[in-house]
């Protein structure tokens, strides 16, 4: 027995040790992790370099509060402008902190600029947190329900569609920004085109609202770029971060340029552990590895190997409905539900995640190579024709 509240539904398995893409479980049995904390793991587990500047980071310093200096800190948010090109971070702990943060700094500049009721463009079937403010700008009745009242202030439209957007625009004298995940995770892997990402970006500039993207799970190296944005050419002017920032250590970071950046004064908002140094000493450890093992190209690479591998496994396969994603995020839509894959997935030692009821999500290590990306495909591949091809002992499971 444990004293844990009844919050997640969690799989009998629990893991003892990390090498790489593979955990031990207490038995000593391997699972290759296809999912690698929910893309949290960028470097896999155990990795000497983020093993090492943790370690080391610890002997010398955990946690200083913002009240002083943080030199690593600075040093992280220097790297972080540079590789995306933004102007000023705020640190942090989770993507749902980084994206409360963008909501608070949508709020403010609207209200600098006389709107009382500043109000922000969401998505449909968005997934932006669990905070009050950040489910209430999910697109998820399952997530809000039960937390009523939600926070107001947002105005939800269908995604990738642009006359939507423009509707509204011509509409309501509220609106201050548009927050936009690149590609939709907990949905399902649903990519947005860069055309809607450039037209978003037009939208904006005409409307002078703020163009704010939660790339909490698309982003930092996964896709080929170090953004999804960087993929459509996008300039947008806040962007959350978190999970594969650090390595598996928790942080987030609200990242913003010109007008965006300048929004908050001190008192405004704040973090008690946001950017302490043993988080910024693991994130610069996991963005030295990236440039230095050619990560962000190895993600492109995997990610194709593993789609078209999985495309050719399951040609012709019925009940597979589509394979999609963009480098190291990859979803794979049956035509039911399909809950019963990851049980399945892990006594047969794999690691998934079942999205949207119907959408195996893979979110691979940044490490995985092409032999384990190849003997994830066997794996995969084996469990879904089973699983599609004998129905009835899906329903009794």
């Amino acid at each position: 027995m444990t004293h844990l509240m009844n919050t997640y539904a969690r799989l009998p398995v629990a893991f003892i040790r990390g090498e790489g893409v593979w955990l031990w479980d207490q038995s000593g049995k391997r699972y290759l992790d296809a999912l690698a904390g929910i893309a949290v793991n960028t470097l896999g587990h155990a990795h000497p370099a983020l093993v090492k500047a943790i370690e080391e980071q610890a002997r010398r310093l955990i946690h200083v509060s913002n009240l002083y200096r943080i030199l690593e800190q600075e040093k992280l948010s220097d790297k972080l402008a540079a590789i995306s090109d933004m102007d000023a971070a705020f640190f942090c702990n989770s993507g749902g902190e980084a994206n409360e943060a963008a909501i608070k700094i949508a709020r403010l500049y609207g209200k600098g600029k006389g709107v009382e009721n500043p109000a922000i463009i969401v998505m449909e079937k968005a997934f932006h947190g669990r905070t009050l403010a950040t489910l209430s700008a999910t697109g998820s009745r399952k997530v809000q329900a039960g937390f009523e009242p939600l926070v107001s202030g947002f105005v939800r439209v269908p995604f990738n569609d642009l006359d939507s957007v423009r509707l509204v625009a011509s509409s309501n004298r509220n609106v201050v920004a548009a927050l936009v995940e690149p590609i939709q995770g907990e949905s399902g892997i649903n990519l947005s085109t860069f055309e809607y990402l450039r037209g978003l970006r037009e939208i904006c500039n005409r409307q002078g609202w703020l163009l704010m993207l939660d790339e909490v799970q698309c982003g930092f190296a996964r896709t080929g770029h170090w953004f999804v944005y960087q993929h459509a050419g996008v300039a947008p002017d806040v962007v959350a971060l978190a999970k594969g920032l650090a390595g598996g250590v928790p942080i987030g970071v609200c990242l913003a340029r010109g007008a965006a950046a300048s929004t908050f004064k001190p008192g405004n908002h704040g973090s008690t552990f946001g950017g302490n140094p043993l988080a910024c000493a693991a994130a610069l450890a996991t963005i030295e590895a990236i440039e230095r093992e050619g990560l962000i190209k190895n993600a492109e690479r995997v990610g194709t190997l593993i789609m078209n591998g999985l495309e050719a496994a399951l040609a012709g396969t019925p009940g597979v409905a589509e394979i999609r994603g963009r480098g190291l995020m990859i979803g794979i839509e049956l035509d039911r539900a399909c809950g019963v894959l990851a049980q399945r997935a892990v006594d047969a030692g794999l690691l998934i995640n079942i999205a949207a009821d119907n959408v195996i999500r893979l979110l691979p290590a940044l490490v995985m190579n092409e032999a384990e990306a190849r003997e994830l495909v066997e794996r995969l591949a084996s469990l879904v024709r089973e699983f599609l091809m004998h129905p009835a002992a899906a329903a009794r499971t």
